[in-house]
């Protein structure tokens, strides 16, 4: 009965997702209009993509730029409103679109078939073909689509690059990667052989990077579907005139050149000083947000967890089965889908920004695990606590607060701390969504940088200080509480 319940209390959830967003398409087009009408253009990319999008360290903040930022700026300009750009992985552009998080997505997205299916596009700004990546040392035998074969070849999640390797590389083994600093990394330290990626991309990662070398791609393209173009959501004709006109107008105007000359000019600025000590408020910044949702979570999830604890542990049918599920479904999915739930999914209701999603998730998933310890504590209280209690006349409210709890809570304090440093590693999956937490910081400087493993090293022992420390600290308080 209660594996019955639990599934349809999923079913449910999903229909009721589902049925709001394609509640959104029954609307007449007034997309130009609201956008004029907020005075704001929000544009969603994926700032590791250089020299198309990418960021650069501008007295220690980090500043969005490359030729779609220059043409977003443009758009935005010739609309009359304010530009303003959330950044999260490339994987979640389209997503962006689809549930209101962004108005426009833009970062060198190939309108192909399936993409259209699932938003529109605009009409194709530029063509920048294909190429591939591969180590220096390594140029003088891979330096022809054909000596692929038989090696590993990386390319981007999602991506044009992925479905053109996996139809036209036959005998060739075809890696994806979420980021494309990840592919670098791989293909540096010999885990890939060579990366696909576009041609501007390419150039720009060989001139900034003497360990590495390009050659073109032999695909036979079909020019409709392999440049870049701006996505938009279904049905969004009056803002797609609208950018289309931009598009046309830099098109005309000769501006696209200019872009990439602009990008060139910041990505000389990144490698000008690559130290880690150079990004250092990066790094800052990373770790503010990161502590910020830790805290916040662990003081949420242990509130929320009590709760459903002891909802748990009540004989009433309608408050145990809706804990139990609850506890259920979010230690049966990975934290990044309650993520992408909590940001994407309650965003067709409330606009939720990236931080306080990335908290809500978090603190929602670290409740579930929360209320199990909790209740496993409770349970391991003697009875004759809860008998001796009542002897007293003391109500069930106060007995649980001043003589079950607290005893629950010195059982189960080494768990409890488990739990707490579990959600500041854990917490890294938010960047998944633009929180700029540690790892979020970590992607950016390494794409501003060309560097792969030192931001790495940097990031891993900030977290390890965090750990550290506040294991100390659980370890000091678990001493105290046994003299007590």
């Amino acid at each position: 009965m209660q594996k019955q319940w639990l599934k349809w209390f999923v079913v449910g959830m999903l229909v009721f997702v589902g049925a709001s967003i394609c509640s959104r398409s029954v609307h007449a087009d007034d997309s130009l209009q609201r956008v004029k009408e907020k005075g704001v253009l929000t544009v969603a990319t994926s700032p590791d993509y250089p020299p198309f999008e990418f960021q650069v360290n501008q007295h220690g903040h980090a500043k969005d730029v490359g030729m779609d930022i220059e043409l977003a700026k443009q758009i935005a300009r010739d609309l009359g409103v304010r530009l303003q750009v959330k950044n999260m992985d490339f994987n979640a552009l389209l997503v962006a679109i689809q549930t209101g998080k962004a108005d426009l997505a833009i970062g060198g997205i190939n309108p192909t078939p399936a993409r259209q299916q699932n938003a529109d596009f605009s009409q194709i700004y530029y063509y920048g073909g294909e190429s591939f990546l591969v180590n220096r040392a390594d140029a003088g035998k891979l330096n022809r689509q054909s000596a692929l074969k038989g090696l590993k070849v990386g390319t981007q999640t999602g991506t044009m690059q992925e479905r053109l390797a996996k139809q036209k590389l036959k005998g060739t083994h075809v890696v994806t990667m979420d980021k494309a600093t990840d592919l670098i990394l791989a293909l540096k330290t010999h885990k890939v052989d060579a990366v696909g990626v576009e041609t501007p991309v390419a150039k720009a990662y060989v001139e900034n990077d003497p360990e590495l070398k390009d050659f073109k791609a032999a695909y036979q393209l079909n020019p409709k579907d392999t440049g870049s173009a701006v996505a938009l959501p279904k049905g969004a004709t009056t803002l797609q005139t609208a950018v289309n006109h931009s598009i046309q107008t830099a098109k005309t105007d000769h501006l696209f050149p200019k872009y990439l000359k602009t990008a060139g000019k910041y990505m000389q600025v990144n490698t000008a000083n690559t130290s880690m000590w150079h990004y250092w408020k990066y790094f800052l910044a990373g770790l503010k947000e990161t502590l910020l949702i830790s805290v916040c979570a662990v003081l949420g999830g242990i509130g929320l967890g009590v709760i459903l604890a002891l909802m748990r542990l009540s004989s009433l049918k309608w408050l145990s089965w809706p804990a139990l599920s609850y506890v259920e479904v979010v230690r049966g999915t990975p934290m990044m889908v309650q993520v992408l739930l909590v940001y994407f999914g309650l965003g067709v209701f409330i606009n939720i920004p990236a931080l306080p999603a990335g908290i809500i998730a978090v603190t929602l998933n670290s409740a579930a695990y929360v209320s199990e310890i909790i209740r496993g504590g409770i349970n391991s209280v003697a009875k004759g606590q809860g008998e001796a209690t009542r002897s007293l006349g003391l109500t069930k409210a106060d007995a649980l607060r001043f003589v079950i709890l607290p005893q629950a809570f010195k059982n189960i304090w080494p768990a409890l701390g488990n739990e707490f440093i579990s959600v500041i590693k854990e917490s890294s999956i938010v960047s998944i969504i633009g929180v700029t937490d540690l790892v979020y910081e970590l992607n950016v400087v390494r794409a501003d940088t060309y560097r792969g493993v030192a931001p790495i090293v940097v990031v891993m022992v900030i977290y390890f200080v965090l750990t550290f420390t506040l294991t100390r600290l659980l370890n000091y308080w678990e001493k105290k509480m046994k003299h007590t």
